[in-house]
């Protein structure tokens, strides 16, 4: 077979061989790592958890660059292009980079199936190798006892957050998730928790297997008032006058605790000192996490997607200050807890503007709309065919003052990026 000698080649190829996006397991990915033959060299984190990931893996990866270290972040979903998943030295890989780590997979591989993530898990751990990084962030992409990443040896494992999510994969139950969850933490490893109240069965997990937990409130902390925050760890170490990070919203810290406590506990093994610590969370940047555009009427993206989202939006929400109006462009997945989110946020929004997400999975406008009506919502609804034209029709309506939360699934702002880079472009080209 000829391979396909561009991404975009490679990426179309991956979408269509394999019939199940999802396959939990790790015999096969196993097997194909091996075959590859890029043994671990650097220091590895694998990053888990319902919500936060993004934002910790993107903590960790400045927190490491500014201390002088060639890392590799992988990451998923993306948002407007496949290279925003693999990271190299804080630039997204080259499509070059990409194709040589796909073509690399796909000699080792011999007759082994491999899932889209499978194939794009194990191709960013090869450029990673090419590249001869220093460290390696590994974010899960969903679960993580039988996720992809976790055929990797972590050297140290960070769960975010425990909530309800994915449940046809990984249980109906804080526990069951829990339990998944706690499938990358190792024997003898370092295990970070930064949910300050995790089920019973992550810690019964990491007490079974040896593995040293850190659980947030409780081994490390932070406290903070309106203008800094002090990180705190159990046996008595304290760093205080801290700037708040870069990322905006009230969860921020629970995050930049948790990179923290992480760098703490591999200090023996990739030293950072403090003030790589404080560069890190003053230059982190990260697209879709409570992202406030300049400019007005204020504009909110968030990828805002199950109900412990939602409350976390609901709180910036709070905090941002008063505006006549609030716009929400609104697309959800239809296999989501889409009423959970609603419930959460239809207090905060005037106007409704929502729109039918692509593929099987999505909820077309007019499911959106049902749905509202069934919630209680009491502003006007209006359903549009994609969450680009849901966005142009609210910058119409909208007056300076008001704001616009554009959230739901990566789709819905992915599409509405994408239009506004289109809009930009186009402005641009007509101003020659």
């Amino acid at each position: 077979m000829q391979w396909p000698e561009t991404l975009d080649g490679w990426l179309s190829l991956l979408e269509v061989r394999h019939d199940q996006t999802i396959q939990l397991g790790l015999e096969r990915v196993r097997r194909v790592r091996d075959a590859l033959g890029h043994p671990q060299t650097c220091p590895v984190f694998i990053v888990g958890g319902t919500n936060g990931k993004g934002s910790t893996c993107a903590l960790l990866e400045a927190v490491l660059l500014a201390a002088g270290y060639r890392v590799g972040l992988y990451t998923s979903p993306h948002l407007l292009r496949y290279n925003e998943r693999v990271r190299i030295d804080g630039r997204e890989a080259s499509d070059a980079e990409l194709v040589d780590a796909f073509v690399e997979v796909e000699r080792a591989r011999g007759d082994v199936p491999l899932t889209y993530f499978e194939h794009g898990t194990l191709a960013a751990w090869a450029a990673f190798a090419r590249a001869g990084v220093e460290a390696v962030i590994l974010e899960v992409g969903l679960g993580g006892r039988l996720d992809a990443v976790n055929v990797f040896e972590p050297d140290c494992a960070i769960v975010t957050s425990v909530a309800l999510d994915h449940m046809d994969y990984l249980g109906s139950t804080r526990e069951a998730i829990g339990f998944e969850k706690a499938g990358i933490f190792r024997a003898g490893k370092p295990a970070i928790c930064a949910d300050p109240l995790p089920p019973q069965s992550l810690l019964d997990h990491a007490a079974a297997i040896g593995a040293p937990l850190w659980v947030s409130g409780r081994d490390f902390g932070f406290a903070g008032d309106q203008n800094q925050w002090a990180f705190w760890l159990a046996q008595g170490s304290r760093r205080g006058g801290l700037a708040y990070p870069a990322l905006r919203g009230t969860n921020q810290l629970l995050n930049a605790a948790a990179v923290m406590a992480a760098c703490e506990a591999v200090k023996p093994i990739l030293p950072v000192p403090m003030q790589a610590i404080r560069q890190g969370f003053m230059l982190v940047e990260l697209p879709g996490r409570f992202q406030v555009l300049p400019g007005r009427p204020a504009v909110v993206l968030d990828v805002a997607h199950n109900p412990q989202a939602a409350g976390v939006l609901n709180e910036n929400l709070a905090s941002m200050g008063f505006f006549p109006e609030t716009w929400a462009v609104f697309g959800m997945l239809a296999d989501k807890d889409v009423a959970g989110v609603v419930s959460l946020l239809k207090d905060r929004v005037d106007h409704w503007r929502v729109a039918t997400l692509p593929g099987p999975r999505g909820l077309s406008a007019d499911g959106l709309i049902a749905l509202l009506h069934d919630e209680g919502v009491k502003g006007d609804v209006a359903g549009f065919e994609t969450p680009a034209a849901a966005y142009r029709a609210v910058r119409e309506q909208a007056a300076e003052g008001d704001r616009i939360v554009v959230f739901g699934s990566f789709l819905t702002v992915a599409d509405v990026l994408a239009g506004m880079k289109v809009s930009h472009q186009v402005q641009q080209d007509g101003g020659l």
